[in-house]
């Protein structure tokens, strides 16, 4: 008899993958909405298989694998490609070539997730960005500078050299050795919870300012991971024992 409840989880994963798909198609439609839309839907999906891999104890080398290809699609290929699109539909007088240039976050996504599955450093936090932080900051800003064209932020991230320079920052990042906490609470992790939770004071005062000045909402997902980022480089730089 097939033991349906083992693979629950990697159905779970497959949800990601092909909401990453389609976030793919989407963003080569040039809906920037839709396919945002669909990239937190994976982010949904990718904490989901995991809980459920804990709750129902089914945990597999498959579904490790399997998770690890999904987020290639969804958190690599999918924000490189609006990324490659936002440049080609309003960068205007930028190369060809460069246009293509945040593709490459895809490749160094992929060389994320593959450290990622050997290291036996990365249980209850991370070393280098996190694959799904990245793409949110992307997509986040992709669909903003869509959104709201005329901005101060989309004018200057509409520039040549804005996005290129991002792009290379945040490959640098994924790859990097630099600590970054997990967003997952865990039991006896005082030092890190209290970093989870003054990461969620940060989302919580810029939501609300976000809102009280009618900004798109877009701008809470972006404004809040580039403050994660940037708290971890203080834990890791300014404030390391």
């Amino acid at each position: 008899m097939i033991n349906i409840v083992k693979h629950i989880p990697n159905s779970i994963t497959c949800l990601n993958l092909l909401s990453g798909t389609a976030g793919v198609m989407a963003a080569c439609a040039g809906r920037f909405d839709l396919a945002f839309y669909f990239m937190l839907a994976a982010v949904v999906f990718d904490f989901m298989d995991g809980f459920a891999a804990r709750t129902l104890d089914a945990y597999s080398d498959k579904g490790k694998e399997l998770d690890s290809l999904s987020d290639v699609v969804s958190f690599g290929v999918l924000p490189s490609v609006m990324l490659c699109k936002l440049m080609r539909a309003y960068c205007f007088g930028a190369p060809v070539w460069l246009c293509y240039f945040p593709l490459i976050l895809a490749a160094f996504s992929a060389l994320r997730l593959a450290k990622f599955n050997l290291d036996d450093r990365q249980h209850k936090s991370f070393l280098g960005l996190p694959t799904p932080a990245c793409a949110l900051v992307c997509g986040a800003l992709a669909l903003y500078t869509a959104s709201s064209p005329s901005s101060f932020l989309s004018v200057w991230a509409t520039g040549i050299v804005f996005i290129p320079i991002m792009v290379a920052v945040l490959c640098a990042l994924l790859v990097s050795e630099i600590p970054m906490f997990s967003l997952k609470v865990a039991k006896g992790d005082g030092l890190e919870n209290r970093k989870r939770i003054a990461f969620v004071v940060n989302v919580v005062v810029i939501a609300a300012l976000v809102l009280l000045t009618a900004i798109h909402w877009s701008m809470i997902v972006l404004l809040g991971f580039v403050v994660y980022i940037l708290m971890n480089l203080v834990f890791a730089f300014v404030l390391k024992k």
